[in-house]
């Protein structure tokens, strides 16, 4: 009997070790993905170590090394995210309720910011000044807000604390963004395109995350 007991009790150890050095694998991916696509972003705002990588390898290489590197730490990110969620997937607490609606308002104005990134000069794009960073900065707390597991605070922390870190250094740079205007086209297109996004998030997210939004 004592024998029984002590090989459940073995197994379960085992089990145990093996869920561990699991996760531990699953998380692996998503940090390497994390600190290569992060850090290659990180290398724009580093000017002079940019200047000399563009000196050493030339601008076309260093254009090419820049897009393999980004694409192969997102291809990281989304892989290893989803084998978390899939097999290790750990809740640290359970946000409250009404933190849900927050998250989805929050989103609108992600998905608007970021389309004013890519519109003609407006209102919008003018008062946010980098509406590309701002629109990650709230795409990622807003994650935050609504996850409360291990993976989304590693994922979306890494996102915020980056994105904080080059509006920074653009400020620091002397970087003031886009100038201010008047309402105007631009703001039509990042509204009316954002919004088309935001509600196509619903439908999508599900299907690409698997995870659904309402």
């Amino acid at each position: 009997m004592n024998d029984l007991a002590g090989k459940k009790l073995q197994l379960w150890y085992d089990l145990r070790r093996i869920v561990d050095e699991l996760s531990e694998s699953l998380m692996t991916l998503l940090i390497v993905g994390l600190v290569l696509f992060l850090g290659i972003h990180t290398l724009t705002t580093l000017r002079e170590q940019r200047a000399a990588l563009i000196g050493r390898l030339g601008e076309g290489p260093y254009k090419g090394l820049y897009s393999v590197v980004s694409a192969i730490g997102l291809v990281l990110i989304v892989w290893g995210f989803a084998r978390y969620r899939d097999s290790a997937y750990l809740q640290l607490w359970t946000p409250p309720a009404w933190l849900h609606p927050v998250a989805l308002a929050l989103m609108w104005f992600a998905f608007v910011a970021l389309t004013a990134a890519y519109s003609p000069a407006g209102w919008i794009k003018g008062v946010l000044r980098h509406p590309m960073l701002v629109g990650i900065k709230i795409w990622a707390l807003a994650h935050l807000l609504a996850n409360g597991d291990l993976g989304a605070l590693l994922l979306f922390g890494a996102f915020l604390a980056w994105a904080i870190y080059d509006r920074i250094a653009l400020k620091q740079r002397g970087d003031q963004g886009a100038p201010r205007a008047s309402f105007g086209t631009g703001d039509g297109i990042a509204l009316v395109i954002g919004s088309a996004a935001y509600a196509a998030m619903f439908w999508l997210h599900p299907l690409l995350i698997g995870v659904p939004i309402g």
